[in-house]
C-alpha cells in the first residue's frame, strides 16, 4: 500500500469562490477540510467540515455570496479560529478533478490542507498503479506537483513524509539514543556510531531531516497553536 502527497494547483475557472477569498485577500491564515460526505439520497449535494484560522466577518460575508451554498453553521473556536459546518451542491468543476481518484481504488487521507494561493495539498493511498493513473488522468490544466510518495505507514505520516529512508532512520537513531532529551543523553557522536557513519554525515542527516518537519508540521497545520489555553503564534 503505497502513499502519495500531492500539491495540486487548478486555474481560475476552476476554483471554489471560497478558493478564490483564500488567494484575494488576506483574511484567511489557515485553511483545511477536516472531512465530508455526499448525501447518498441526493448525491448532488455535500456535507463538509473545515477548521479555519481567519477574520470571521468578511469570510462569513464571502460564505453568503457562493450560490452553491445550500446552509452553513461556523462554531467559534476562539478569536482567531472556527470550524465551517456546511451543505453545498457538487460543482461541475470539482467533478472534473475528483473523478481521477473516484474511478479508482483510492482513499483520500485528511486533513487536506489550503495555501495561500489557494492550493491544495491532499494525501492519496493506494497502490503504486492506481495513484500512478490517477495522476494521468487529472486535468491537464491543474499544475500537480508531487512532494512525497513512498510505503504508507500512519505512525509516521504526515509530519515525516518528506524524509529519505536515511533521514527516518537518523532521527529514530537519535531519539534512542537519547538525542532529544532535556537534557541531552546523546551526541552526535553516538548517533553516528549507531548509524555508521562520520559525526559530520550524521549531523547533517539530523539537521535536514528536523528542517524539513518543521517546515512540514508548519504547512500542515498552521502557524497558530494553543497549549494550555495559550496561544502561541510563528512557531
Amino acid at each position: 500500500m503505497k502513499y502519495l502527497d500531492v500539491c495540486l494547483s487548478q486555474p481560475d475557472w476552476m476554483l471554489h469562490p471560497m478558493q478564490r477569498f483564500i488567494r484575494d485577500t488576506d483574511a484567511v491564515r489557515y485553511e483545511e477540510l477536516q472531512a465530508w460526505n455526499v448525501d447518498a439520497r441526493d448525491p448532488t449535494l455535500e456535507y463538509e467540515l473545515f477548521y479555519v484560522e481567519a477574520d470571521r466577518e468578511p469570510y462569513e460575508t464571502a460564505l453568503e455570496s457562493v450560490d452553491s451554498i445550500r446552509w452553513y453553521d461556523l462554531t467559534t473556536v476562539d478569536d482567531d479560529a472556527f470550524y465551517l459546518y456546511v451543505c453545498q451542491e457538487t460543482r461541475d468543476e470539482d467533478v472534473r478533478w475528483r473523478e481521477a481518484l473516484t474511478a479508482l481504488d483510492l482513499v483520500i487521507v485528511p486533513p487536506i490542507a489550503y495555501d495561500s494561493t489557494a492550493a491544495f495539498s491532499v494525501t492519496v493511498v493506494g497502490t503504486s498503479e492506481n495513484l500512478q493513473t490517477m495522476l494521468e488522468m487529472l486535468p491537464d490544466e491543474i499544475d500537480v506537483a508531487v512532494r512525497a510518495i513512498g510505503e504508507y505507514d500512519r505512525r509516521h505520516a504526515p509530519l515525516v513524509a518528506d524524509l529519505t529512508d536515511r533521514q527516518l532512520e537518523a532521527i529514530t537513531t537519535a531519539v534512542d539514543a537519547g538525542y532529544f532529551e532535556v537534557p541531552r543523553e546523546a551526541g552526535v557522536a553516538e548517533v553516528a556510531d549507531e548509524l555508521g557513519c562520520a559525526s559530520s554525515t550524521a549531523s547533517r542527516l539530523l539537521q535536514k531531516a528536523q528542517a524539513r518537519v518543521m517546515r512540514r508540521l508548519v504547512r500542515r497545520y498552521g502557524r497558530k497553536w494553543s497549549i494550555n489555553g495559550s496561544s502561541i503564534r510563528s512557531l
